[in-house]
């Protein structure tokens, strides 16, 4: 299988997600179309294109929540399948931030992201605990670990999911539309917390909006319409350059 590094640009480091001809119907309706898509291990993503797309689906297919109807997915060397030793051993290296939290109400920061570490991984409450303060601390919310999600911001919540991804220790971040639920004011604390996981050199596949974020933090941006990859480049090519009509188009739309 081929690399989907932009031409010139040979990266030797290993494959983390490989997506080879993937394929997905609802019904009658095919939202994704022979998706090719190679991602290195610490390799930062930016999936844009217009609503409808075939997004969010394409990722929520690399940890199982939507399943691919052909084709092939594979995640540090884990090939997804109906095989659920397969999908729980991919799911404990890929955590997933949603577009609106998906915190449990009725527990408290701190236990919201000691959860699966402790019933998952079978770890001790004390180590739970050392590892959910550890990445509190890092999106700069371990002030906030005995609240429920109910006393906090929309972009507090957010970086307390960032966190209770990060406390699997996963191997890769996908992130589906992160700010998209957020006031303006608090987008900006959200995406600092993810330049700074990119800049700690995670693996991440980001459904977004935000171009000023794909500028700044992202290896290559893929381009979706209509369940394909149209366009796939760095981001200055990208965004002064784009080679597709359709992407020339949405970039028109939402940069100004």
């Amino acid at each position: 299988m081929t690399s989907s590094t932009p031409a010139g640009n040979k990266d030797i480091r290993e494959v983390a997600i490989s997506l080879d001809q993937v394929s997905k119907w609802y019904g009658s309706f095919q939202v994704l179309q022979n998706v090719n898509l190679n991602v290195r291990v610490g390799e930062r993503i930016v999936i844009a294109g217009p609503s409808g797309s075939g997004k969010s689906t394409m990722i929520r297919c690399i940890n199982w929540l939507e399943q691919h109807q052909s084709g092939r997915i594979v995640v540090d060397g884990i090939e997804l399948t109906s095989n659920y030793r397969n999908v729980d051993a991919v799911r404990k290296e890929v955590g997933m931030v949603f577009q609106h939290f998906n915190l449990f109400p009725h527990l408290t920061i701190l236990e919201n992201c000691t959860l699966a570490p402790i019933w998952v991984k079978k770890q001790s409450k004390k180590d739970a605990d050392a590892v959910a303060f550890e990445f509190l601390e890092k999106v700069r919310i371990a002030d906030q670990a005995h609240k429920f999600p109910g006393q906090l911001s929309g972009g507090q919540q957010q970086r307390v999911a960032i966190a209770r991804a990060l406390c699997m220790r996963p191997k890769v971040l996908l992130f589906d539309e992160p700010t998209s639920a957020l006031d303006p004011e608090m987008v900006r604390e959200v995406l600092d917390t993810m330049v700074r996981l990119a800049e700690d050199g995670m693996t991440m596949l980001c459904v977004t909006h935000e171009m000023g974020f794909a500028r700044q933090v992202a290896d290559r941006v893929i381009f979706m319409d209509r369940g394909e990859i149209l366009e796939e480049n760095v981001p200055d090519e990208f965004f002064s350059k784009p080679r597709h009509e359709r992407a020339r188009a949405f970039l028109s739309q939402i940069i100004h």
